[in-house]
């Protein structure tokens, strides 16, 4: 799940908590020049990104070869563009001198390390474009197969929910990760190619420098995680306590006999359906897309013209993943999605449509083109969680109309999973967070090895005796979003910081565990006014401040997962 822009917002420019940049102020000698080198990008770039977003789109929906040779000569185009080299040292010179008008200023920052990433050799960056391109196409062609028959990803998760025949769970397993031997010799040349770039701009590899283009340090991403592994450790072992005993006697073994396919999601990101009440139930004959509708709709943040552009169900060659992406900055939003009226897929509907709202629908279009996007990828990421966690709330889902056969049972089930879920995937971005850091370090090392030793050390989950396989390279994050998913978890932080303040200001002191927002729309005012409409004219923590008063922090996120 995630959102994609092809422009990566990135500064170093903190506006304060309580105002937003205006264009009040005299121009300074600058400013005018500004004013042209923008007006240039604009006019020589913008074009380019639409094509490379709708190019992306056919490839994603279709698979097929000429797409995917399309999508790619799209983006050589594109990365030419932003290799202008007399473009990127006028930006240069401007971020030095700063234009007066703050707007001019933030501009001049987004734009000056969009350029950055791309002064490099042209040759090498279509390398780059080449290897990506075969990888990502190869992970959406892949199918597991098992005993000779195809499965799609929900088959997989399908059996790895609800069987109980451990045999049967460790091949698919196993078949769904057989993707990684398939990827895994381009996936290194990939990092090879990448880390050539970040080197060539100074960068001591490009873990390193994805983080500073995304205005972040990769110091303070590891002691921010160092922290949070501190508090959920614990907790995380205590819950997970739990939840093995269950599902070792769901599966007539000893608990010490639990393997990676014992826990029903390929990674262990998600709960595992350890629970008496099964909440898939509850969604089995439901239509996922009308209460997609209605409740956004109630909220007044309607989605019915992105479901009209989206591409929603299973198909062959179709990426078998879920994603949202702002084709054009004007209002072109859409949703890439494989729905089966479960609860997995109502979870990530709202998250993707979630991510819909947060954009160029809801940004003001008096927003520069540039800076009309959201303020970060943690943000975008964290408002997307913030919705999805309904659908596993029995009060959402008895206040959107839906009759439930035992409303408490489900809200014991649900209230555990949510809380568990913050515990389970914050340990897994641990994971992806580590390995990553890892992988561009050093390439050539056991990536095998690390990978697991990582797993169990941070989701204490055991290495199958004897299994020596590019497990890693079956996750396409880090293909095709590399050094992205601490955002995932950081965006956790903002969720549950943006919806705690909606329950104290918005809501009237209303109980975190207990606001579902159904037709409440102070919520979409507050998220368009508060969340939305600075666009990228704040950065991440600035935004952070200018929505809850207070820098991005783990107090209300360990208030939710703790169930204060």
């Amino acid at each position: 799940m995630g959102f994609r822009s092809l422009v990566v917002c990135a500064t170093v420019f903190i506006m304060s908590s309580s105002t937003l940049p205006s264009q009040t102020r005299a121009d300074g000698p600058n400013d005018e020049l500004a004013r042209q080198v923008i007006k240039k990008h604009e006019q020589t770039v913008r074009p380019l990104e639409l094509a490379a977003s709708l190019a992306w789109w056919n490839a994603n929906i279709s698979g097929k070869d000429v797409d995917f040779a399309t999508k790619e000569a799209a983006q050589n185009l594109l990365d030419g563009a932003l290799a202008d080299r007399e473009q990127f040292e006028k930006l240069k010179s401007l971020k030095a001198a700063r234009p007066t008008d703050l707007i001019l200023a933030r501009e001049v920052d987004v734009l000056y390390l969009m350029y950055l990433e791309k002064q490099v050799d042209p040759a090498l960056l279509r390398k780059i474009t080449a290897k990506a391109n075969a990888v990502e196409k190869a992970f959406n062609a892949y199918r597991a197969k098992v005993n000779g028959r195809e499965m799609t990803d929900s088959e997989v998760r399908k059996v790895l929910k609800g069987s109980k025949d451990s045999a049967e769970r460790q091949a698919v397993w196993e078949a769904s990760k057989g993707v990684g031997p398939v990827v895994e010799a381009d996936l290194k040349d990939l990092v090879r190619l990448r880390n050539e770039t970040a080197r060539a701009l100074g960068f001591k590899n490009y873990h390193v420098m994805q983080l500073f283009l995304n205005e972040q340090s990769q110091e303070q991403v590891i002691k921010l995680f160092d922290d949070l592994d501190t508090l959920t450790r614990e907790p995380f072992r205590a819950a997970k306590k739990v939840i093995d005993e269950r599902l070792a006697a769901n599966f007539s073994i000893p608990v010490d006999e639990l393997r990676p396919w014992h826990y029903h999601d390929p990674f262990f990101q998600e709960t595992p359906a350890v629970f008496t009440t099964d909440l898939d139930a509850a969604y089995a004959k439901l239509d996922i897309l009308k209460l997609c509708r209605d409740f956004y709709a109630g909220i007044g943040l309607p989605i019915d013209d992105v479901l009209a552009r989206s591409d929603l169900y299973e198909k062959p060659g179709k990426s078998p993943h879920a994603f949202c992406t702002d084709i054009d900055r004007e209002g072109d939003v859409r949703v890439l999605a494989n729905i089966v009226p479960n609860e997995y897929w109502m979870g990530t509907m709202l998250h993707e449509l979630g991510h819909s709202v947060y954009s160029s629908k809801n940004i003001p279009r008096t927003v520069p083109y540039v800076l009309r996007g959201e303020a970060h990828i943690l943000t975008t990421e964290g408002v997307a969680m913030m919705f999805e966690k309904f659908s596993k709330d029995a009060d959402w889902l008895q206040a959107m109309g839906i009759k439930l056969d035992d409303p408490k049972a489900f809200d014991e089930a649900g209230t555990l999973m949510r809380r568990n879920r913050l515990l389970i995937f914050s340990r897994w971005c641990q994971v992806m967070l580590r390995f990553e850091k890892g992988l561009y370090e050093d390439p050539d090392q056991d990536l095998n090895r690390l990978w697991w030793d990582l797993v169990e050390k941070y989701q204490m989950i055991k290495h199958p005796e004897g299994r020596n396989l590019p497990d890693y390279a079956s996750k396409i994050h880090i293909v095709s979003a590399p050094a992205y998913y601490h955002n995932y978890q950081m965006g956790e932080l903002f969720a549950a910081q943006v919806h705690h303040t909606i329950c104290r200001e918005v809501l009237g002191n209303v109980a975190p565990s207990q606001a579902s927002y159904v037709g409440k729309k102070a919520v979409g005012d507050y998220m368009k006014q508060k969340v939305f409409a600075p666009a990228r004219t704040l950065d991440w923590n600035a935004l952070t401040r200018f929505a809850t008063g207070a820098d991005l922090n783990p107090k209300a996120f360990a208030a939710d997962f703790r169930g204060d």
